[in-house]
């Protein structure tokens, strides 16, 4: 393990084992990589000098577990980027929990690490900023999606406050970083945002951020670095699987039968069936008529909802591992087996599998390993201690977002979600199964109806940034005109207010709930 510790933008001073090492006049971020080609093999640890006495070496084997993490953590009350870089990025990466470790390409310089592979795979693709935290936040911006794994580690350090003061803002900057790393459209929508939120009218620095080049990276660039984890992650090896149901009886005995045939079994599946008919008994014969090389735990009941069912399913969990899954779903007969080697060899905890429709192209298909943006209540693998105290929020019942909820919740608990390509799940989105009678829902006779569906309101304002909600209205107002009958948009604009205000009013009020 190497440790640079630098001050002003310099390198002051670089140690390994107690033992100085030189190192050149240069920048922060050229120190790095002339290490990373001294020392291929090793952990290259940055810190503000300030900080020099507060590093928790002890911990950063547990935190550097393989070769693919970047880790920092930021000691100031802000961020090098502004937050109003939610205004150009909706992910879960933007409002970071700084109590545990979280998920975020937004770095620090103040203090964190990365392996030596990792710079010197990018030295000749990412350009070397003389601003150390520029260099971090684009390195981290460009690989995360690409299988670098990136967070936000309080752990670093140790018996600290915030006292580093507030970075500066620049709006220069903050337009370079959006041109250099996301779509060229998206500066304009920068510039719109400031102005419809902020009433600040950012010319200069959209106009010098279109000479700027965007960044990109190889899509494989990474893959030539191979993944051991000294994490042990599994312990006893056990797995239960949760699946609710409601009216599939034929396309879940076609899973049970696949999870039958799997070289590794679980020990046991809980399937939560639906019915509302209070009169009406289990259409499920055939857990109690064939035999099953494991045990099924069958709850029935007449309350419908998935967040019910899978709340249900999760209380009655026993074993190490959870795989929560659809009735409507098929896979290999390698699929757990495979899940597990992937678990191990990684040290994961939280993983979402790819889960496509058979006739899903394959040029479409997201192939890259990488933190994921959401989380996948059908196709998952979790670590059972690590969701005890969570629940699926039921305010979100027979609408949307219960499943991106269940995912911030596992993030601001200090678990990561990561995704799997392979190995593949197949889901066959079955029709709707019987027994479900019109659904109304509370607003749904309303004169004016809520823009967008307030459960998606609900997930927006329990989990995004101020600035992420506001850059989602002026999206949706753009794509919901093309779609609607008022083409007047004065007219259009007057109702789409009422539309969102609708939408608040019904999301507040399912927040409310109990």
């Amino acid at each position: 393990m190497i440790i640079v510790y630098h001050q002003k933008n310099k390198v002051v001073e670089v140690e390994t084992n107690d033992a100085k090492v030189p190192f050149e006049k240069n920048s922060i971020t050229e120190n790095l990589i002339e290490l990373a080609e001294k020392f291929p093999q090793t952990l290259i640890i940055w810190c503000h000098i300030s900080f020099r006495s507060n590093l928790n070496i002890l911990e950063f084997q547990n935190i550097f577990h393989h070769e693919k993490i970047m880790a920092s953590y930021n000691l100031s009350s802000n961020y090098f980027i502004s937050k109003e870089i939610g205004y150009v990025e909706t992910s879960p990466f933007l409002n970071i929990n700084k109590k545990v470790n979280y998920p975020t390409w937004q770095m620090s310089s103040h203090v964190g690490g990365v392996h030596a592979s990792i710079l010197l795979m990018l030295k000749n693709e990412v350009q070397k900023d003389k601003n150390f935290d520029y260099f971090l936040n684009s390195i981290a911006k460009l690989a995360m999606p690409l299988g670098l794994f990136c967070y936000s580690e309080p752990m670093l350090i140790k018996e600290f406050s915030e006292s580093l003061s507030k970075q500066s803002e620049s709006k220069f900057l903050l337009f370079r970083f959006v041109k250099q790393h996301y779509k060229t459209s998206w500066v304009f929508l920068l510039f719109l945002n400031l102005f419809l939120y902020e009433r600040k009218f950012t010319v200069f620095p959209l106009l010098f951020s279109l000479f700027y080049k965007k960044r990109n990276l190889d899509s494989s660039i990474l893959e030539q670095i191979e993944i051991q984890s000294s994490k042990k992650v599994v312990e006893k090896g056990t797995l239960d699987i949760i699946i609710p149901t409601i009216g599939r009886k034929k396309y879940l005995y076609d899973f049970l039968k696949d999870l039958s045939l799997q070289s590794f079994l679980p020990q046991n599946v809980i399937i939560v069936e639906q019915n509302p008919v209070n009169e009406s008994v289990s259409d499920l014969s055939y857990i109690e008529k064939e035999s099953w090389p494991f045990f099924i735990k069958h709850i029935f009941t007449h309350k419908t909802g998935a967040c019910n069912a899978r709340n249900l399913a999760l209380k009655n969990v026993t074993s190490e591992w959870v795989f929560m899954a659809d009735d409507d779903i098929r896979i290999d007969y390698g699929f757990l087996k495979q899940a597990f080697e992937l678990i191990k060899k990684e040290g994961l905890e939280q993983v979402t599998f790819g889960c496509y429709a058979s006739d899903y192209p394959q040029s479409k298909k997201n192939k890259q390993k990488s933190q994921f943006t959401s989380f996948g209540s059908g196709c998952s693998i979790l670590k059972t201690k690590n969701i005890e105290n969570i629940s699926y929020n039921t305010n979100f019942e027979f609408g949307y977002g219960e499943d991106s909820d269940y995912g911030m919740q596992l993030r601001n608990l200090g678990f990561d979600i990561t995704y799997l390509p392979k190995p593949e799940i197949i889901h066959l989105k079955a029709p709707i199964g019987g027994f479900r009678g019109k659904l109304t829902l509370p607003w749904q006779e309303d004169k004016i109806q809520p823009k967008p569906s307030p459960t998606v309101m609900l997930y927006n304002l329990l989990n995004l940034t101020k600035e992420q909600l506001n850059s989602y209205k002026t999206t949706l107002f753009f794509k919901f005109y093309s779609v609607q009958k008022i083409k007047n948009p004065f007219r259009y604009y007057a109702n789409y207010q009422r539309q969102w205000n609708k939408s608040l009013y019904w999301a507040n009020k399912l927040n409310s709930q109990k």
